[in-house]
């Protein structure tokens, strides 16, 4: 056997590509620790037993991408009790609770797919489904309403964009004759992740009888009015945009089956909340598939009320933690002193790994930081906020994606769901208002689990939030600042723990 086949044979056999192709095991003999097939092989970077070169994938990138953890906190259903299931959901770090779960999907072919879309996905390059996409994919596909919760950058969105895919295009074959009304609804907080969804949308729909509308502010409402009225399965949008075109205009929403909340926690917060009720009241009771990266049991409270009926959990990891391939790194800096600091990082070489973020709290101060960068160091860099025109926002995303600009500075418009793709380094100039945020702000520095660093600036202006991001940086094993655990809150909550509050 070859060494770079990355596997050790128990018997001369040629190695299976595929689990479906080994057989059962026999009393005594070794189990894959993927699927539960003969455990032929030995994997040679884990040591593991492993039925195929498909369950060695399967292992090797779950590793890289969610390291296991020495505990196993998996709640199982009463309908979920198959020994490969268990073992898999084991491995892989995913939690589920709810009746009726289907087990994970070891590749894309055995979720039922079209065709075309299973060649769509090889073509993007989805060799291998995520742990999330494992779980949410099937769990989607069963139509009962799913709270799903993944590290940021591990694949949520093609969790319910082929669900999504696959389910209105094999709706539009049997029924050619139905009235071409939207099918499913996606809600997300910001423009730049709503077109970053249909452009992945359209990347997996190619092909089929499956078309997009994308619906958001700073685009001509008309156009938006028109691509719809002229046929589609799917909208994507934020909600202050839908709600305006539907108090204007009459669109059919009542074959919507699928309503999708990206970022559900961010959405059902004030400000967004009243508009997506508004929205779903004019749906006739849908599928209901929530995702964000950081979950509370109040949005599980409001999902379970939305989905009126059966929901479906998901996570993988441990809830609401920071992406532990992102390595973090406090640095207790004065309010008048960030600016410097930031220069400083920015002109080492040793520190500062282009291209990176850096988030800021306002939109004045996102314009005047990067012109300050740009004059002091030379380092050329742009910034995008809310108020800036569709039109240049899109320039600015395509110059720094294009690698045309080393350094962007930004709002949170960029905090939450947006692939950041080329970036592994986000400097945090100004702490978010809340843990959660932070969680989001820095799970941009990592995609499908590669490693990426991020730098925080924190001083007596976060105080209240030094408790919680304590536990953030001690869950990543990052240093902490002795002005962070000396100071009168941390000195307050030790107190309270101790009295008993």
């Amino acid at each position: 056997m070859k060494e770079e086949d990355g596997c050790v044979p128990y018997l001369a056999d040629g190695i299976k590509q595929n689990s479906k192709d080994q057989r059962w095991p026999l009393p005594g003999e070794p189990k894959c620790v993927v699927c539960c097939r003969y455990g032929e092989y030995i994997c040679d970077q884990t040591n593991d037993d492993i039925c195929s070169l498909e369950c060695k994938h399967t292992l090797l990138n779950a590793r890289v991408s969610f390291p296991a953890t020495d505990e196993c906190f998996y709640v199982g259903s009463s309908s979920s009790t198959d020994d490969s299931s268990l073992l898999l959901r084991s491995k892989l770090d995913i939690h589920v609770q709810g009746a009726a779960v289907p087990p994970p999907a070891l590749s894309f072919t055995s979720c039922g797919l079209p065709p075309k879309l299973l060649l769509n996905l090889e073509t993007a390059g989805y060799d291998f489904p995520t742990p999330i996409q494992m779980q949410a994919i099937p769990a989607a596909l069963s139509g009962t309403s799913l709270l799903a919760s993944a590290h940021t950058g591990s694949g949520k969105t093609a969790s319910f964009l082929v669900p999504i895919v696959s389910r209105c295009a094999t709706y539009r074959s049997e029924h050619p004759s139905h009235p071409r009304n939207p099918l499913a609804l996606v809600l997300a907080p910001t423009r730049e992740l709503c077109v970053q969804v249909e452009d992945q949308a359209k990347m997996l729909g190619k092909g089929l009888p499956f078309k997009t509308a994308l619906v958001v502010g700073g685009d001509p409402i008309s156009g938006q009015l028109y691509r719809i009225q002229q046929g589609v399965e799917l909208i994507i949008g934020t909600p202050g945009r839908l709600v305006d075109l539907l108090a204007k205009h009459t669109i059919e929403l009542e074959d919507v089956m699928m309503f999708v909340l990206d970022e559900v926690d961010c959405m059902l917060q004030r400000g967004f909340s009243d508009q997506v009720m508004q929205i779903f009241r004019a749906l006739t009771q849908p599928q209901v598939l929530l995702f964000s990266a950081t979950v509370s049991r109040e949005v599980e409270k409001v999902g379970r009320s939305l989905a009126k009926g059966e929901m479906i959990l998901v996570s993988i990891g441990k809830p609401n933690r920071p992406n532990k391939a992102v390595k973090q790194l406090a640095i207790w800096v004065d309010s008048k002193q960030k600016k410097q600091k930031l220069f400083e990082i920015l002109k080492s070489q040793n520190h500062f790994k282009p291209p990176a973020v850096v988030y800021v709290s306002s939109r004045a101060g996102a314009d005047l930081l990067a012109n300050a960068i740009t004059v002091v160091t030379g380092i050329k860099a742009v910034s995008i906020h809310g108020e800036k025109p569709m039109r240049e926002r899109r320039d600015v995303m395509g110059s720094f994606l294009g690698g045309e600009v080393p350094l962007l500075v930004s709002t949170g418009v960029l905090g939450r769901g947006v692939d950041l793709m080329v970036v592994r380094q986000v400097i945090v100039f100004d702490m978010p208002n809340t843990i959660k945020e932070y969680i989001h702000v820095i799970g941009r520095a990592s995609r499908m689990g590669d490693e990426g660093s991020a730098i925080l600036f924190v001083n007596e202006e976060s105080r209240n939030l030094f408790p919680e991001l304590v536990v953030a940086l001690k869950s990543c094993g990052a240093a902490i600042p002795k002005q962070l655990t000396s100071s009168r809150e941390m000195q307050s909550n030790k107190k309270r723990r101790r009295v008993g509050y």
